[in-house]
């Protein structure tokens, strides 16, 4: 039952300040933007998902908290979601999600994994395993469609109960270490095209990683206080990025250079163990630009007819995706030697969209491009911290993380807790490399979320065949069984890199802490495993 006055026992008792009800629900608070915001940016599964139950924030995916009080009458009175999504607008969305500013600061280090353009392969190499994985989600988010993506299909998809409880916390603990990792990532590309600026940044390697912690720092701190429109900042950084990459891809084509782009080194398509684990590298880095395919199944509650809306929006996505960041790829190696790309470190390493632009129009683009990307990344890095800042906030919530984050700023009204800790581990992870970075990331997610929604599907159709499934994966389990093996293959690459075990014993060791602290909360709480399996009901 959604109440129109009192209290919430979801949120200590108090009226978000400066709500206000329209339609049954109070919107025009913190707490609702940052609902907005954490859906749009890509990773808000657990905050969509929570609020889902919030008297204050209204969807269909959950029964409200208190069964016994619920009435026919209250039911029937309560908001729902309305589906008004199709084709057009998911692929809309799940786009929007996946251009950004990706392309301009991993095309160099794409090149270098492979020595060449030939790592340019790479491209449709994630694409592949992104189309098979999105087939994944694409009969997940059909079967359970309700706001909340991957955090509702690990924790329904495995029981949540028993082990859903689990999968539902390691997800949680591994946002803490790839969620905070993208949005450094965003730090260090916004320094790295700022050192082309300001020449003397980019010779004192410390002095970029103490820049790039600062701007964490300055967001965490802009972010330390109501934010009221977040609609509007999506809006330009969209509006933004595709000036930026439709700049870039006429200028490439108008002005390419087959001779360059087609200047392979000997022995560039050799199919054997060096060109294997070049690939696996390459593909991690690009599948980094695809994140977000998965967009629309977090709306999954909003979509109109999702056995045929999910899938087509998020194969489309990444089809499109895939066009335009190639052409990005190739208009950069048509105009700018990958010999002077790959060499880290470089100008050309660090800013290839301002030495692109340098090359053709002359310093004017060069500083423009600079100014676009400067003001893009800050815009996303803002975007990003602002919507992920409400995750640990809303999990402690929904019992999925330590309760002591589950409370608001007593005057802001904001999740001030979460948001330091969202913020401090930001500011630690901009002192590592971007590559580093962005490897840790992705390998941080394939286990617990790429290969846990698989298995996960695997155990709902053998185990739950009561569930609905207007929409079944095509040539199941084949795609399933692809991107299993497409995941595994680019999590083991980096094993192979030198010092490659640092990325292992950060994925391995990042889900055995994960484990023993959900262990030592469950035995504090009496929950599963520690409670006789006949209280446990069956899910």
């Amino acid at each position: 039952m959604v109440p129109k006055s009192g209290p919430s026992e979801s949120t200590g008792g108090t009226v978000p300040s400066g709500a206000r009800l329209e339609g049954g629900r109070y919107v025009g608070s913190d707490l609702q933007v940052g609902v907005t915001c954490a859906c749009q940016v890509g990773l808000g599964e657990v905050f969509c998902a929570r609020f889902d139950r919030d008297p204050y924030i209204v969807s269909a995916m959950s029964e409200p908290r208190n069964k016994k009080s619920s009435t026919p009458e209250s039911d029937a009175a309560q908001p729902q979601l309305h589906r008004k999504l199709g084709i057009l607008n998911a692929t809309s969305i799940n786009m929007s999600n996946m251009i950004g500013i990706g392309p301009f600061i991993t095309v160099p280090p794409i090149l270098a994994t492979l020595g060449g353009p030939q790592a340019l392969l790479a491209w449709f190499a994630g694409a592949i395993i992104a189309i098979a994985d999105g087939l994944v989600v694409s009969e997940l988010g059909a079967s359970l469609p309700s706001s909340g993506g991957a955090y509702v299909f690990l924790r329904d998809s495995y029981g949540r109960e028993r082990w859903g409880k689990l999968m539902a916390w390691m997800f949680i603990w591994q946002f803490l270490f790839s969620g905070t990792l993208e949005i450094a990532s965003g730090s260090i590309g916004m320094v790295q095209y700022l050192s082309y600026i300001w020449k003397d940044l980019g010779q004192h390697p410390w002095g970029i990683k103490f820049m790039a912690a600062a701007i964490s720092g300055l967001v965490m701190f802009s972010l330390y206080r109501k934010i009221q429109d977040i609609a509007r900042l999506m809006l330009i950084l969209w509006v933004t990025t595709l000036v930026t990459t439709g700049w870039v891809i006429i200028t490439g084509l108008v002005k390419m250079n087959t001779q360059l782009a087609f200047d392979f080194p000997a022995g560039a398509f050799d199919l054997n163990w060096a060109f294997l684990i070049g690939l696996g590298n390459g593909t991690i880095l690009v599948i980094y630009n695809y994140l977000g395919y998965n967009q629309v199944c977090y709306l999954g509650g909003e979509v109109k007819r999702p056995e045929r809306t999910i899938p087509y929006a998020v194969i489309l996505s990444i089809l499109g995706v895939t066009v335009i960041d190639f052409l990005l790829s190739f208009s950069f190696v048509c105009v700018v030697p990958w010999r002077e790309m790959v060499k880290e470190g470089s100008v050309a390493y660090n800013a290839v969209a301002s030495v692109f632009m340098g090359r053709i129009y002359g310093e004017w683009a060069a500083i423009a491009i600079s100014i676009l990307i400067l003001f893009t990344s800050f815009a996303s890095v803002f975007a990003l911290m602002l919507g992920y800042s409400r995750v640990p906030y809303a999990a402690a919530l929904d019992g999925a993380f330590f309760r002591w984050f589950g409370v608001l700023h007593p005057k802001g009204e904001f999740p001030h807790r979460s948001l330091v800790l969202v913020g401090v581990l930001c500011i630690i992870a901009s002192f590592f490399g971007l590559v580093q970075i962005i490897t840790g990331l992705i390998l941080a997610r394939i286990l617990v979320v790429f290969c846990g929604q698989i298995v996960g599907l695997f155990i709902l159709r053998k185990y739950r065949p009561e569930v609905p499934r207007p929409f079944k994966m095509w040539l199941y389990p084949i795609p399933g069984v692809l991107a299993l093996v497409g995941w595994l293959y680019s999590f083991a690459s980096p094993a192979f890199r030198p010092e490659g075990w640092k990325f292992m014993l950060y994925a391995f060791g990042t889900i055995a802490a994960g484990l023993v602290a959900y262990f030592i909360l469950a035995q504090k709480k009496r929950e599963w495993p520690f409670v006789p399996r006949d209280v446990i009901p069956r899910s």
